[in-house]
């Protein structure tokens, strides 16, 4: 895969929400629901795959194992990070600099052997997937490793779905720079303003905005200027309106 650097701009300002969405109404009253993308890029991690689990326990274990203690509120702040920067937030959170190589191995061992152990789908995830492939083009960027990402995919039964994957790499910055979603919509040959990226993290939404994407956020919709982070909230992949959306926009 071409993993070349892309110039990337700041994103354009969202859309204005509607006010009857922010009152908790129906999502067809959004702006973004009369839309249709040229090309999904889809994060992994807590997204398509249910392994933000697993990376929470192998935080743990990691911590244990050095006989650390998780700082307060950690488990928030790690959430979408790259495993290196992990790492180093873990050594520098605790005070042990020297240990940020070892905390960062460790962490990526112990999470590897759990994500063997339990490939898992998002609720929705693997419907909305097959509802859109062949219809669009249809990408994965993710901070994880390579071999993670489409080994838990290929287990999934989703890896022949996209048409690209790209991950963090030498040329490739991890989120929330924009790189890996500037790449995804590039190898999907679309600009980036046509395509539409789903996320669950905040560092991944901050990402693909960042690269110029629409970004659909998963998960509840935080409180304050966090949640301009998402052009739209869905509690979950399978939200009957978010699928309905799908199919007529984009499964034809």
């Amino acid at each position: 895969m071409d993993q070349s650097h892309p110039g990337t701009s700041p994103r354009p300002r969202a859309e204005p929400v509607d006010a009857a969405f922010e009152n908790g109404s129906h999502m067809t009253a959004h702006p973004i629901l009369s839309w249709s993308p040229s090309a999904i890029v889809f994060d992994c991690d807590g997204t398509l795959m249910d392994t933000e689990r697993h990376w929470q326990e192998a935080r743990s274990a990691t911590f244990r194992a050095f006989g650390l203690k998780p700082p307060a509120g950690f488990a928030d702040r790690a959430k979408g990070v790259h495993f290196t920067e992990c790492g180093a937030l873990m050594a520098e959170e605790t005070g042990k600099p020297d240990l940020v190589d070892e905390l960062a191995d460790t962490l990526l061992t112990t999470f590897t052997a759990l994500v063997e152990q339990d490939p898992v789908t998002m609720p929705g995830a693997a419907a909305l997937v097959r509802l859109a492939v062949g219809h669009r083009p249809l990408a994965v960027a993710s901070n994880c490793p390579r071999e993670m990402v489409e080994s838990c995919l290929g287990r999934a039964g989703l890896l022949s779905c996209f048409d690209h994957v790209v991950v963090a790499g030498e040329e490739v910055r991890p989120k929330p720079e924009p790189d890996v979603y500037s790449v995804a919509a590039r190898l999907c040959g679309v600009p980036p303003e046509e395509a539409l990226a789903v996320e669950d993290s905040l560092t991944g939404m901050e990402s693909a905005r960042r690269a110029g994407l629409r970004v659909v956020g998963i998960g509840p919709r935080p409180p304050g200027p966090e949640s301009e982070q998402a052009d739209l909230w869905v509690p979950s992949l399978a939200d009957p309106e978010l699928v309905a959306w799908v199919r007529s926009r984009i499964g034809v």
